[in-house]
């Protein structure tokens, strides 16, 4: 039976067939530090496309929507929210332990037609976005009369 080995579209074993600089590197300059303690935040989506729109639906738990913004340029989609968590632990007046995180995470998409900003609809409700996208009416080509 044949062995089945993950692609690593960042590896250096092509270069190197030692693959010693890549065990040297794995981890330091292609994927980010992650620091313990720290909550990994994704925005996780599903895309879906009918004749006159699509809709997203994209995974922001535990943000406030005024938190969140959605930016449409032609058929370029950005997703970006503002996360604030904060988990205090207390015996009795004695503070334990505080942990406080803030950060950003923000997610971009191109679609295959343009967006008609004007109609577009979201929907923030129980930690998910909902995005309606109607497309842009294709605009015919107008020929010129040359005088």
């Amino acid at each position: 039976m044949a062995n089945l080995t993950r692609y690593d579209p960042f590896s250096l074993a092509r270069v190197d067939p030692f693959g010693d600089i890549d065990d040297l590197l794995k981890g330091f300059f292609v994927r980010p530090a992650v620091f313990e303690g720290q909550p990994q935040m994704q925005i996780k989506m599903d895309l879906k496309e009918d004749d006159n729109a699509y809709t997203v639906h994209a995974d922001i738990p535990g943000v406030k929507k005024e938190d969140i913004h959605v930016s449409i340029d032609g058929n370029q989609v950005s997703i970006s929210a503002e996360i604030r968590m904060e988990k205090e632990e207390k015996e009795g007046e004695k503070v334990l332990r505080s942990e406080r995180y803030s950060g950003k995470v923000a997610r971009s998409f191109t679609l295959t037609h343009d967006v008609d900003e004007s109609k577009a609809q979201a929907k923030y409700s129980d930690g998910v976005l909902e995005l309606t996208l109607p497309k842009k009416a294709a605009s015919s080509a107008k020929k010129l009369a040359i005088q």
